[in-house]
């Protein structure tokens, strides 16, 4: 389905001045490390058969072991998901286009934050080894806030921490809990098309607008005309 940004309404009569991304599907495309892990960490755990990966990626955006007892898998199997996910971490790319958009966020006096279903140590370790960790302000995992997505905590608790207004923040998510997460915190809700999401069922949680391709993000983010207080 095409991306492009939705047409304006009242979420965008507010000029905005910060972006929160979710992580995998939006700035990285883990899905095949992530997929190798889960299926390495069931068979370790569970025994024979096929990983229910499918089903497990239904649920991304919510915190691993909120998935595993949603999904009636165990909950050891988070030990080696982790273990694995940490040796195969170089394997994971950035999305193309990605690291441009950032970098222009910030140039736009834009603050930025990561808000992942991921724990944050896993998050921050993974945007380190990619060398764009100094392109975000702060790097929340869901094991830092009392509710994971698609509650609201997370994203607020970045809104907290950038010292920013929901009404000026956009939310950039790949899956339905990030953008229940975002309606949930009164942010501006935005569809990342770009990973392995189903693009209807993410259209049908009603975003504000959907993207095709991250450049298109720019186009909703003009420059920030307040006196710029950001590190770039």
């Amino acid at each position: 389905m095409a991306g492009g940004p939705a047409p304006r309404n009242a979420a965008f009569r507010h000029h905005k001045n910060v972006v929160v991304f979710d992580l995998d599907g939006v700035i990285v495309d883990s899905f095949p490390v992530m997929r190798e892990a889960f299926s390495i960490a069931y068979a370790e755990v569970v025994g024979g058969g096929k990983a229910p990966f499918e089903e497990y990626e239904r649920h991304l955006g919510r915190y691993f072991p909120d998935i595993m007892k949603i999904m009636g898998l165990p909950l050891a199997m988070e030990g080696p998901f982790v273990r694995e996910s940490y040796r195969l971490a170089g394997r994971v790319p950035l999305f193309d286009g990605v690291v441009p958009v950032l970098e222009e966020l910030r140039e736009r006096g834009f603050r930025t934050a990561i808000a992942t279903g991921k724990a944050g140590d896993r998050a921050r370790h993974l945007l380190s080894m990619l060398g764009v960790i100094h392109l975000f302000d702060h790097v929340i995992g869901s094991d830092e806030v009392e509710h994971a997505k698609p509650a609201p905590d997370i994203v607020l608790h970045a809104l907290d921490l950038l010292g920013a207004r929901a009404e000026n923040a956009l939310m950039v998510g790949d899956a339905v809990t990030d953008i229940a997460a975002a309606h949930g915190a009164g942010v501006t809700a935005v569809a990342a098309l770009w990973g392995e999401s189903d693009a209807a069922e993410l259209i049908a949680s009603a975003p504000d607008a959907v993207l095709g391709h991250p450049d298109e993000l720019l186009e909703l983010c003009p420059a920030v005309t307040s006196a710029r207080s950001v590190s770039v």
